[in-house]
């Protein structure tokens, strides 16, 4: 059936996250954006920039307690009863390294309830579904010096018992409920794994490296790696994440996807290169590793090139200096 509305509605779960909020900003182009979030690890700062657009509004609720879209007075203007939610984007995860011991429960929920919730919205509208799962399904990086590139159909292997398995095996569960509602109600959702991203907006201060690399250079402070000289890991824009995101949301596979990049980067070049282009004359320095942060593996992306046409475009350099210039343009705003 075709559409007949002039913008599309369209849910997103988490939108006030790092991801999260870099999505809404590109489908409010085109689209009505409902972003639904609780601040559990995001920023209402994320997305001030949105509130005065009549196309975009903000719900403050914990998705794992159902919500009643049509009982908010605020989105009367959406006509939801009659236009219904035409696409769900499901991005809620509490994301932090720093916190991830104190967070274990609203991981799990994020990982069980979360999803329900956001399964049920979607089979009530009839919507379109993507899910972003996380390459945390395949487990830990074997140790071997010999880089090997996961698939898609790659079963992992992962120590239910350990301090981090309710995010790792979290997200397994997740996509087992997803595509068990696939095969039971035929729902259109689908899934992408995201390898580790990084561009404007990452929370500073939680120990994910990368973006305390950029606030601590331009500081003069140390820049830490969490771990040895050999930390290693894929790093994808976020633009180009989001470019995929909207590809297989449109498409007709249902994946999974792998969407990263499939270069392997030791973050000690990466912390010379944010020197380098914050011009600083700060040191890096090595710490113990942490629960959250630790090297994961590699994509092989074939499925989603060959599929969707997709493949990330912006180099590392690049995204580093977009990244740069976000946060010099926002740090009067932040005690760092």
């Amino acid at each position: 059936m075709s559409v007949i509305f002039d913008k599309k509605n369209i849910l997103v779960i988490g939108g006030a996250g790092f991801i999260g909020s870099n999505l809404c900003d590109e489908l409010i182009k085109e689209s009505k954006v409902i972003c639904v979030d609780n601040f559990s690890s995001s920023t209402p700062k994320n997305i001030d920039h949105l509130l005065s657009d009549p196309n975009f509004v903000l719900i403050n609720h914990d998705m794992s307690q159902p919500l009643d879209l049509e009982s908010l007075d605020e989105l009367d203007k959406f006509k939801i009863p009659f236009q219904g939610i035409q696409e769900v984007y499901n991005l809620a995860c509490p994301m932090s390294s720093k916190n991830f011991l104190k967070n274990r429960e609203s991981i799990l929920l994020a990982n069980s309830y979360v999803v329900k919730n956001v399964l049920d919205i979607t089979l009530k509208y009839s919507s379109k579904l993507l899910h972003f799962s996380s390459s945390v399904v395949y487990g830990a990086r074997p140790t071997s010096d010999k880089i090997i590139k996961v698939r898609e159909d790659n079963l992992g292997q992962i120590d239910i018992s350990s301090e981090r398995s309710c995010y790792d095996e979290g997200k397994r569960f997740a996509e087992v409920f997803i595509n068990t509602y696939n095969q039971i109600f035929n729902l259109d959702a689908k899934i992408i794994r995201t390898f580790r991203v990084y561009g404007p907006r990452m929370t500073l201060g939680d120990e994910q490296m990368l973006s305390d690399f950029i606030s601590d250079a331009l500081n003069g402070d140390d820049l830490i790696i969490y771990g040895d000289k050999e930390f290693s890991s894929s790093l994808c824009y976020v633009d180009d994440i989001i470019d995929a995101a909207i590809k297989v949301i449109s498409s007709d596979v249902k994946g999974p996807f792998n969407v990263g990049s499939e270069e392997d980067v030791k973050l000690y070049d990466v912390a010379q290169k944010v020197i380098k282009l914050t011009d600083s004359k700060s040191k890096i320095v090595f710490d113990d590793s942490k629960v959250f942060m630790t090297q994961l593996n590699i994509p092989d992306t074939y499925k989603i090139r060959n599929e969707l046409g997709w493949m990330p475009v912006v180099t590392l350099e690049n995204g580093l200096k977009k990244t740069i210039l976000d946060l010099k343009a926002n740090r009067q705003n932040l005690n760092f």
